[in-house]
């Protein structure tokens, strides 16, 4: 049994999260096993499907800058302590320079993965962005979600580089296909039969852009039986939730927190928006399009995203987008939802051939 750790900053429902999980779900666990470190310590979203594929969970403390000798020392007990790992396959940026040098020292395959062109704004991802400069020198193989993100984190000429690939965010297409029963039945326990609807997967983090999607939102309630569906969990999810009250909008807007049935969500909607400020890729688009939805979408969001006519990019300006979505909504009315899911198969982003070609690697490399 070969064993793959995976480092991740936590285990909830995230790109990078999704990603691993899409691809858990379709190894054979006879021949290989997925562990993985997250830097949390509380439950996460994904714990318990984690052990009962029989994975295993080691609590990573998080790092701050003053438990650097902490932090590093923990790495070197944990690879002293477990020298059944031979591959370690990286997400979490920051701090990928200390775990993936280690790790070398102990002999380790060492592959890093970018899920992000950017770490934000302020002196935290100044600080971040100065601690993962090094993570090109430690990494045998780096793979990204796009060109965009791989250029990012490990320089503009890595595209040429060979020991660099860009992996496509894979998802279980048919899993996504449109349904019309499943429709129903969503929008039947949501009391949205009538309404037309607009929606959001993601967590709430301010990369996400909630605010903005919620005042633009602000300005079209007057269209009537219009509501607005969010799909996800963050430390912004209370904050979200005020905004709606004091935008007077909280009756149209439907918080439903974490899903791991996105899919019957993506049925219940009519119009998929996706306002961020930045993406490695942005999964959830993928997931929409193979659903047959027509997405609205961030002019920061890297164009790979687009395989489909059914993605539309816009500057992020809130009267902009109000006209945008008007006649998306006219344009509706008019036309019926069609499948998509073999599209974005034959696209590339279908997890079950990707599965075959990333067991073979993390068995030829993990041994």
């Amino acid at each position: 049994m070969i064993r793959i750790l995976h480092v991740l900053g936590g285990l909830n429902t995230g790109g990078a999260e999704n990603f691993v999980m899409n691809l858990y779900r379709e190894i054979d666990t006879k021949e290989l096993q997925f562990d993985f470190v997250r830097h949390v310590t509380s439950e996460n979203f994904f714990d318990n499907e984690i052990i009962e594929r029989g994975g295993k969970i080691y609590d990573c403390p998080r790092y701050n800058g003053k438990n650097h000798k902490d932090y590093c020392k923990w790495w070197k007990n944990f690879f002293t302590s477990h020298p059944e790992y031979k591959l370690i396959h990286g997400h979490s940026r920051s701090t990928s320079a200390i775990y993936l040098k280690t790790a070398k020292q102990f002999g380790l395959v060492t592959v890093s993965h970018s899920h992000s062109v950017s770490n934000g704004r302020g002196i935290s991802a100044k600080i971040k962005d100065y601690m993962q400069r090094n993570t090109k020198k430690y990494a045998d193989y780096m793979f990204a979600c796009s060109d965009e993100a791989g250029q990012w984190m490990f320089g503009k000429n890595i595209l040429e580089n060979t020991r660099y690939k860009t992996l496509p965010n894979v998802i279980d297409c048919s899993r996504f296909k449109f349904d019309y029963n499943k429709r129903s039945d969503m929008r039947s326990k949501l009391n949205i039969e009538d309404d037309y609807v607009l929606g959001h997967v993601g967590r709430f983090t301010d990369v996400k852009n909630h605010d903005f999607l919620l005042e633009v939102f602000a300005n079209i309630t007057n269209i009537k039986n219009i509501k607005l569906l969010l799909v996800g969990d963050g430390e912004l999810y209370e904050s979200i939730q005020e905004k709606a009250k004091k935008l007077g909008i909280e009756d149209k807007v439907i918080f439903v927190g974490a899903k791991g049935n996105t899919q019957d969500y993506y049925n219940a909607m009519d119009i998929f928006t996706f306002p961020s400020t930045y993406e490695g890729l942005g999964i959830a688009v993928i997931e929409a399009q193979a659903s047959g939805l027509p997405c609205i979408v961030s002019d920061k969001v890297p164009r790979a995203v687009e395989i489909t006519n059914l993605v539309q990019f816009a500057e992020l300006n809130k009267e902009y987008w109000k006209e945008i979505i008007l006649k998306e909504i006219d344009k509706q009315k008019k036309e019926k939802r069609e499948d998509y899911d073999l599209q974005v198969s034959k696209a590339g982003y279908d997890v079950h051939e990707f599965a075959i070609k990333m067991q073979r690697f993390y068995c030829e490399k993990g041994k």
